[in-house]
């Protein structure tokens, strides 16, 4: 098959907040970007964001699907090029120019390139995220966790962070008989680990039998694994992006551009600021500014 060429002003390559709010930006300052999605919906994180999100001070009270909604709507009225269910494959440098090939064959040329495909739960060894590899055991939060019944559950969660004592606590608050967080090291909110049994909280077990869902030698229904984040961009490992100690995207912090110019980092993929969707928002705007500046100089 023939593959097709078209250049594109920026290629934003992920259709959640981050990705969406870049495309809108620069759409309506009069720049033709493209959005790339590698699923059939836009919303990214957010579409396996079931619960109310009040953190949210423009839409509070709304879910993450409802959130996505929005996000669909903004891209329709700016008029913003988008491909749906096309991952890209690789990103390459050619010179000052990017090439972009998709799944489909496609391979689009810009000299900006968006990268705002965020980030999935680390998992253990072997087991994928947002999965239940094995009866009784969930990886990452999401829709997974929310659709499971905890009632009469003895639950151990595993991991030290916000989403670990937030899904204890949501495991707690639909009628788990016990639970029990088991963490190397606590890191999340002091409003959830108050919220939670300190006598409940265990060092990181050094017991784990996941097919026998035991922790510490103790028998529990569930297993919740949730050991913090990941960036998804292994479509561009052919490119010599530097990263933080975490393994997320380098960015500089006043344009969210990477080590590579005309490549920038927006969202959990770069981890630049407490992750939520207005945070988000802010990196996408941010991004397009800077892709503004860029182009409006010629590069």
């Amino acid at each position: 098959m023939q593959a097709d060429t078209q250049r594109y002003d920026a290629i934003i390559i992920g259709a959640g907040p981050a990705g969406v709010s870049c495309a809108v930006w620069l759409a309506r300052l009069g720049f033709l970007p493209l959005v790339v999605e590698a699923s059939s919906r836009i919303g990214g994180l957010c579409l396996g964001h079931p619960y109310h999100d009040n953190w949210n001070a423009t839409l509070p009270g709304r879910t993450g699907p409802e959130v996505a909604e929005q996000l669909a709507a903004s891209l329709e009225q700016a008029q913003v090029p988008l491909q749906l269910n096309n991952a890209v494959v690789r990103v390459e440098a050619s010179g000052q120019t990017y090439v972009v090939t998709l799944l489909r064959g496609e391979r689009l040329l810009s000299s900006n390139i968006v990268l705002a495909t965020g980030v999935r739960a680390r998992g253990l060894s072997g087991l994928s995220p947002g999965s239940q590899p094995m009866p009784g055991v969930l990886i990452g939060p999401g829709e997974h966790v929310a659709a499971q019944n905890f009632q009469g559950k003895r639950v151990a969660v595993l991991g030290g962070g916000d989403n670990a004592f937030e899904n204890a606590l949501f495991a707690q608050d639909r009628g788990a008989e016990k639970v029990d967080v088991y963490a190397r090291n606590v890191r999340a909110q002091q409003q959830f680990v108050r919220a939670f049994p300190g006598e409940n909280v265990y060092p990181q077990p050094d017991q784990l039998d996941l097919g026998a869902r035991t922790v510490q030698g103790k028998r529990y229904d569930l297993i919740l694994v949730c050991y913090g984040w990941e960036p998804c961009v292994s479509f561009a490992d052919g490119l010599p992006l530097a990263r933080t100690e975490q393994g997320f995207i380098a960015t500089e912090w006043a344009t969210a551009q990477t080590s590579l110019p005309g490549v920038y980092a927006v969202g959990e993929v770069a981890k630049r600021q407490h992750p939520c969707v207005v945070t988000a928002l802010a990196d996408g705007v941010t991004a397009a500014k800077a892709i503004q500046a860029r182009l409006e100089a010629g590069l």
